[in-house]
């Protein structure tokens, strides 16, 4: 029977610890660090930290961490409201956002990684980089080829809420970074968010250029190899559907076809 294993060098390795001074409610707090330029292995620092001295939130424990524990650790944060999607990261081997994490929903000890599956800027902080540009790829923008109005171009209510589980995507990265087939092909396949961010712009009555869209994405790399594991929908943070999003595509290209 094969034996598969990582290489050597990216075996992940006990780092250091850092206790509690005191404390009722001592958590401890897993935190993967690795630092590609010093040419070491990746390593698990275990942070004690008191709860009745920290917020509730996991992110709340990083920047306590942060600014009172070790300030070497690095991690990206902004709104700390699930609006900005900065902080999305590997917890208790869930992707989501820092910031609207519950430490107390967790049960042991608090693991953090990074989103898997992409290349490590430096301990929780992911290369996305390739994923941008993919999203860049789709022309998320509105195109027309009819004069532009006086005012704004309009929409019914009905077309309008075409877009609602939609336009609501924060680009987190948590669902492309939860899909198996976004992992061995992200080269090529654009996986969940970004064919939710293209199916956006294919649903809005306002756009012009359905038939364009739908033709850049019949590349079988592109759209199909989506296998609807639906890692993506159980992921989102905002509660979105990107495996649905896909369906639809995959419809509107189908139906056209016949």
């Amino acid at each position: 029977m094969a034996e598969l294993t990582l290489p050597a060098n990216s075996k992940v390795r006990s780092g250091r610890t850092f206790k509690a001074k005191g404390g009722k409610r001592v958590r401890e707090f897993h935190v993967y660090r690795h630092d590609p330029d010093a040419g070491k292995n990746p390593s698990l620092d275990v942070y004690e930290i008191d709860l009745d001295d920290c917020g509730p939130m996991v992110l709340d424990a990083l920047i306590k961490i942060k600014n009172e524990v070790d300030a070497t650790l690095t991690f990206r944060r902004s709104c700390r409201e699930g609006i900005c999607g900065s902080c999305a990261m590997n917890v208790d081997g869930t992707n989501t956002l820092a910031c609207i994490k519950a430490i107390e929903d967790i049960d042991g000890p608090v693991r953090i990684y990074p989103l898997p599956h992409m290349p490590v800027v430096k301990d929780l902080v992911p290369d996305l980089t390739h994923f941008y540009a993919q999203y860049a790829s789709v022309e998320p923008w509105m195109k027309t080829d009819s004069p532009a109005p006086d005012r704004e171009r309009l929409q019914s209510v009905e077309d309008r809420e075409k877009l609602d589980g939609l336009y609501e995507c924060i680009l987190c990265a948590c669902c492309s970074t939860s899909c198996p087939s976004y992992w061995w092909n992200s080269d090529r396949y654009l996986g969940p968010a970004v064919l939710l961010q293209a199916y956006r712009w294919i649903a809005d009555s306002r756009d012009e250029a359905t038939g364009e869209r739908l033709d850049a994405l019949e590349d079988p790399f592109k759209l199909y190899r989506c296998h609807t594991i639906m890692n993506c929908t159980s992921t989102c943070p905002k509660n979105l559907n990107p495996g649905k999003a896909i369906a639809e595509i995959k419809k509107l290209i189908y139906l056209r076809g016949e």
